[in-house]
């Protein structure tokens, strides 16, 4: 039986199952990709690519309501943010298309002092293979596949479980864009299934965005086979307060940071640490700030926080606070819970050593610590075996520039939660994974820097 099938996780109603792609019928989309890219993209030239992207581009803006809709039904986001995702979907695949020419221009070696010229010529490597998680179906796409269609790359595209109508209304829309059949493949496809896509000879790599265990198998998977990887895993992400002139802007930050998207994002704030002087107040009022947040359904246009994706995730998120307490971590405050639906959770007296420290808490539970000083302050946030973002509140410039270079992470957002943008290079370090996305990075990872010298 077919594991594709959406379960509302504000409703529990299940749809009917979508049917799992046979092994004849993915070998036939591992060829189709590779004779797309041999037939199609070696004859395109990036400028006729990027126009189809900017087409995939307006098909979002077109039918963002419908999108919205389907998102809410597979994972409980609530509307607003799912129009939110859509939107930025959008801008994404604009963003490739106008400026996908010039990151892949030629690029002359400017320091080459030998006869003639020499110069880099970017180029696709071919079919590509994108695994992506359940909690920004349309957003995670988007940074893998725009900047791979616009540089010439063919696309298999493994989405999540519970993310199968969405899938299914993303390869309809590069189809209704122009796109070859062959360029954007959506796959229902299982565990075993995708190691013989990466296995496949025609396939030259994989990009991965998830948990750290399917990242792990993932990796062990193309290194195997030789194919290049790009990981973007999980997250603990600390919130640094060190200064602020302004308490209530702190705090409201701290919360949007924490609880958007239903607190389920790899790059939230989860650990907040701030300075022993600003401790109590801030502590105060973040704890009634999440009290305050109340889940409700997730159609409803004012509704912020929805419930969490499934009930298992609901339970696990349980089951962590509960083990926490039991190593010696406080409840400080917490809401109610019922079912899918987390009311928001505030835990302190939390010490390296116990697991809360150092794992991920994909839900609206916020730890918050008391430092001492800016030393202190450094040596928390890094003790962690994750790296992706990082959250920093100084009025301080001089010593925001000094904390920021001594963070271990992959971004550093500086007096400001929810700074992300189409420009701006997005990934992390440790057991957050490597390789990055988003702005000319993005473009950067699948591609063949082809030196061409030439001597006369």
């Amino acid at each position: 039986m077919s594991k594709y099938i959406v379960t509302n996780p504000a409703t529990g109603e299940s749809g009917a199952p979508y049917a799992q792609d046979s092994d004849a019928q993915i070998s036939t989309a591992i060829e189709a990709a590779h004779n797309t890219y041999q037939n199609w993209s070696k004859k395109t030239s990036v400028a006729e690519r990027a126009a189809l992207i900017e087409k995939v581009a307006m098909l979002h803006r077109e039918r963002r309501e419908e999108l919205a809709e389907i998102i809410v039904r597979e994972m409980g986001k609530p509307l607003a943010q799912a129009l939110g995702e859509v939107d930025f979907t959008a801008d994404i695949y604009s963003f490739y298309a106008a400026n996908g020419e010039k990151y892949l221009a030629d690029e002359p070696i400017v320091e080459f002092e030998g006869e003639g010229e020499a110069f880099i010529r970017r180029s696709a490597l071919g079919v590509l293979l994108g695994i992506m998680p359940w909690n920004f179906p349309y957003y995670q796409v988007a940074r893998f596949a725009g900047p791979n269609l616009v540089l010439g790359n063919t696309i298999l595209l493994k989405h999540a479980s519970q993310c199968p109508e969405s899938a299914a209304a993303m390869e309809k829309m590069f189809l209704d864009a122009g796109f070859p059949a062959g360029a954007y493949q959506n796959l229902y496809a299982d565990s075993k299934q995708i190691e013989t896509v990466i296995a496949d000879d025609r396939v030259q790599g994989v990009s991965l965005t998830g948990s750290e265990r399917a990242g792990a198998a993932v990796a062990e998977t193309a290194g195997r086979y030789l194919k290049k990887v790009v990981l973007e895993l999980g997250g603990s992400d600390p919130f640094i307060l060190l200064s602020t002139d302004d308490m209530d802007y702190a705090v409201d930050a701290a919360i949007a940071g924490r609880n958007d998207n239903n607190a389920q994002a790899c790059n939230a704030a989860k650990r907040f640490v701030v300075i022993e002087s600003l401790y109590s107040e801030f502590l105060e009022k973040f704890t009634a700030k999440m009290l305050e947040m109340v889940p409700s359904n997730p159609m409803d246009e004012d509704t912020y926080l929805g419930p969490l994706s499934s009930a298992g995730a609901a339970d696990g998120l349980e089951e962590q606070i509960s083990r926490a307490v039991k190593q010696g971590a406080t409840v400080h405050a917490r809401g109610d819970r019922n079912g899918t639906y987390f009311s928001g959770v505030v835990l302190t007296d939390v010490k390296p050593g116990m697991d809360a420290h150092h794992e991920e808490f994909f839900g609206p539970v916020a730890i918050v610590y008391s430092v001492k000083d800016e030393a202190e302050a450094i040596s928390l946030a890094n003790d962690t075996p994750f790296g992706l973002g990082s959250y920093l509140f100084s009025t301080d410039k001089e010593q925001v520039l000094r904390v920021a270079d001594q963070i271990e992470a992959g971004m550093v957002y500086v007096n400001g939660v929810g700074l992300d943008s189409p420009e701006l290079p997005f990934g992390g370090i440790k057991r957050s994974g490597f390789g990055r996305e988003l702005g000319r990075y993005g473009i950067e990872e699948f591609v063949n820097r082809k030196l061409i010298r030439i001597l006369k």
